[in-house]
């Protein structure tokens, strides 16, 4: 949780924007092995998104994923959040915090794994990490904008 208002305190004028520049569809391979990951432009406070990953013809995992803007009611206190839902799982939900880094930060320090979810671009590709809190058991994505 020091993690958390740590980051706030940081940059307590900070206000979350919904990511416009994660919207379309990415993809990684590498061999055999593929992944896949689509995002909505963003409309009425919220971007739907999909992702799928496999080998060759078979799908390995997929995952449905939200980032929505939220009320608060204290125009003060902004949120936005992450939703991710592996596997068709009950979705879990990640909090924006306010970050040094380039792109987009969700953190739920309470989830076994991941607790920090990050996405970033670097000139045309799509980067996604996930990891703990600390930034161990890091897994990386570098993704292409797909085309058809």
């Amino acid at each position: 949780m020091w993690l958390i208002l740590t980051a706030l305190l940081a940059n307590p004028t900070a206000q979350p924007v919904l990511p416009v520049w994660l919207a379309g569809c990415w993809e990684q391979e590498s061999g055999d092995s593929w992944a896949e990951e689509c995002w909505n432009d963003p409309r009425a406070g919220i971007m739907m998104g999909s992702g799928r990953s496999g080998s060759g013809e078979r799908l390995e995992s997929f995952e449905v994923t939200q980032i929505e803007l939220a009320d608060t009611g204290d125009p003060a206190v902004p949120k936005m959040s992450f939703y991710g839902a592996p596997g068709g799982q009950n979705r879990t939900s990640f909090t924006w915090v306010p970050s040094s880094e380039k792109g987009v930060t969700f953190v739920n320090q309470s989830h076994d794994y991941p607790q920090r979810i990050r996405y970033w671009r670097e000139g045309r590709d799509l980067l996604a990490e996930v990891s703990l809190m600390d930034g161990s058991n890091a897994k990386r994505w570098r993704y292409h904008p797909k085309m058809d």
